[in-house]
């Protein structure tokens, strides 16, 4: 049995190298701020989304850095130490979603020509609701969603400065408040592109640095030693179908239902906030689509390993939550978790690597949070203080707004990450307004009959499903996750689907102008279509099924070739190899199909 580790008497014990990483870091990363202040600074067009000028790989790179934030590894070490590699289906499966956007709306967004993608009721919808809908989900997204996000991103934050630095809480948060506001106010859309790609660089790097240092541990032998002695329940790349419940929750109804029907920030069913914020901000809709793929490539078959290894080694190093504890004393017993065995492991680490693992991990915080202060300001200002209380005036007076704001957001999630623990039940109600709205909005692109008034019904319907639950749950009734996702689900789609058809939807005037924006292919808009001079091509459609085909197969193969080669086997790595090879070939066509559709 392993022993356990020796006592850290307190925090990490830093180098001069390190701290000089680590300020070379920060102060690197502030140069785009100071560099793109004067073009944020002319209009919200260029603070929020950087003049529609961003090539593919910037807004693709810029994508996958800020979906990579301080939690992100916590949470799948969290899940690996709790139930092993099988259980990242519960993410895996949003790959689905990502290639959808890919396919079949990154095209659509970029042509619809919105700043922010609220601003799409109004070109999609009209009438009253249009207008009720828009304003409404601008402040409960940029004010109360966005806060609770930021607010997890900072207690991973706290929990790793608490291990690694020995930092409290608030001094954890003043210093990631006081160089995020600076940053996000002065930079606008630009900088945090521009800095998004550096940060990433030094986080990955971080990353595997990581990885390679756990597995040198003599209880762990290397990988050979990693895999002899984790379990092989651990090591499973699917669950258990022996145990229904476990599958169900973890593979199945992911990959059945979840994917398509859950609406969250970064995999949202037909892409939508920062996703589709970077795709609006893309110089070309080729530019959108290539950098949506590139995300989805990077996300999904990159990154997850190197946190896998250490999550794993960390069951050799740290069995119990108690050796977490023994060998960290200095550590506030109420943050003790599985998930900081991922910052825990980085103790290994010698000078040097520890100064960029840690500048790593500010950079993956920053890059985050700056994105969610960008994004939600662009909500609260352009979707509702212009839109409703103060429009008409000049562009720097938005801008000037834009930056109180994002002061604002950052103070607001900071205060409620001392919440997160006792209002823990209140802000997963709050979160359930749009669970179970997916397919509504993946169908408003290709249903004409969709309006305002539908979405209206389906959230208000998985609130009070939600809240039914919440009640329920309360009173001491037990119900399974994924029995309630089905139930809110099944229920909201009923709502939405019935309404839909009984209201009334759009006028005639705001379908045609949008129909000949926008394109969309398919038979949903045939009524529309007809008195259109607009003939989207006949095989959009089936094209687009293709490649969400090939583009999921073709990551899927990446991500499970990997983990086969590192597991040492070789007949499965070889047939993940060939399969990425065919896939990666024929989706290049069906891309070059896409942009002969756009030139023509």
């Amino acid at each position: 049995m392993q022993a356990a580790p020796a006592a850290v008497a307190s925090a990490f014990q830093f180098a001069t190298i390190d701290w000089v990483i680590i300020a070379t870091s920060i102060a690197v990363s502030f140069i785009p701020a100071l560099f793109f202040w004067r073009r944020a600074s002319e209009s919200t067009s260029e603070f929020f989304t950087s003049g529609r000028a961003a090539p593919w790989w910037l807004v693709g790179i810029s994508m996958v850095a800020t979906t990579f934030s301080t939690d992100t590894p916590n949470l799948v070490t969290n899940m690996v130490r709790q139930s092993g590699v099988a259980e990242n289906w519960l993410w895996w499966s949003f790959l689905l979603t990502g290639m959808m956007t890919v396919f079949f709306y990154a095209r659509l967004w970029r042509r619809s020509g919105v700043l922010t993608d609220l601003e799409f009721y109004e070109i999609r919808y009209s009438g009253k609701a249009s207008r009720i809908l828009r304003g409404f989900r601008a402040v409960y997204l940029g004010l109360f969603f966005n806060c609770v996000i930021m607010a997890t991103v900072n207690l991973a934050a706290a929990k790793i400065g608490n291990v690694v630095l020995g930092w409290p809480m608030e001094r954890t948060l003043l210093v990631c408040a006081v160089m995020t506001i600076f940053f996000a106010s002065v930079s606008g859309l630009w900088g945090v592109l521009v800095t998004d790609t550096i940060q990433f660089g030094i986080t990955m790097t971080g990353t595997f640095a990581v990885a390679y240092y756990a597995l040198q541990q003599p209880a762990v032998g290397g990988l050979a030693g990693l895999f002899a002695k984790v379990p092989a329940s651990k090591l499973a790349l699917l669950p258990d179908f022996g145990n229904w419940s476990v599958a169900a929750t973890v593979f199945i109804i992911p990959l059945t239902i979840q994917w398509w029907s859950v609406w969250y920030p970064g995999a949202e069913p037909g892409g939508g906030s920062y996703i589709a914020q970077r795709m609006l901000a893309s110089k070309t809709e080729k530019d959108a689509v290539i950098g949506t793929l590139l995300f989805n490539v990077m996300h999904y078959a990159l990154r997850p390993w190197p946190w896998i290894i250490v999550a794993l080694a960390s069951t050799i190093i740290y069995p119990q939550l108690s050796d977490i504890a023994t060998t960290f004393p200095h550590v506030d017993p109420k943050l003790i978790g599985d998930d900081i065995a991922y910052p825990a492991m980085m103790r290994f680490l010698p000078a040097g690597f520890l100064g960029l693992v840690v500048a790593g991990t500010l950079a993956a915080y920053r890059s985050t949070i700056e994105t969610h202060l960008n994004w939600g300001t662009s909500y609260l200002v352009h979707d509702f203080y212009r839109r409703f209380l103060r429009p008409g005036l000049t562009e720097k007076h938005y801008v000037l707004v834009g930056r109180l704001v994002t002061a604002a957001l950052m103070v607001c999630a900071a205060l409620m990450t001392y919440a997160l623990g006792t209002a823990k039940e209140a802000f997963d109600l709050i979160l359930s307004i749009g669970a179970g709205t997916g397919l509504l909005y993946l169908l408003r692109w290709f249903w004409w009959r969709v309006s305002a008034w539908s979405e209206i019904s389906a959230m208000a319907s998985s609130f009070v499903v939600a809240l039914g639950f919440f009640i329920a749950r309360k009173n001491g009734l037990v119900v399974a996750e994924h029995v309630s996702l089905l139930v809110t689900v099944g229920v909201t789609t009923v709502v939405w689907f019935v309404t839909t058809l009984v209201a009334a939807p759009a006028d005639e005037e705001t379908l045609l102008k949008f129909f000949t924006l926008v394109r969309p292919g398919g038979p949903g808009w045939g009524p529309i279509r007809a008195k259109s001079s607009v003939q989207p091509a006949a095989n959009a459609l089936p094209q687009a099924m293709l490649g969400w085909v090939l583009g999921c197969s073709f990551v899927y193969s990446a991500l499970f070739g990997t983990g086969s080669y590192l597991y040492g086997r070789m007949p499965q790595f070889y047939a993940c190899l060939a399969i990425f090879v065919i896939s990666g070939f024929f989706m290049q066509r069906v891309l070059s199909g896409f942009w002969a559709q756009s030139e023509g």
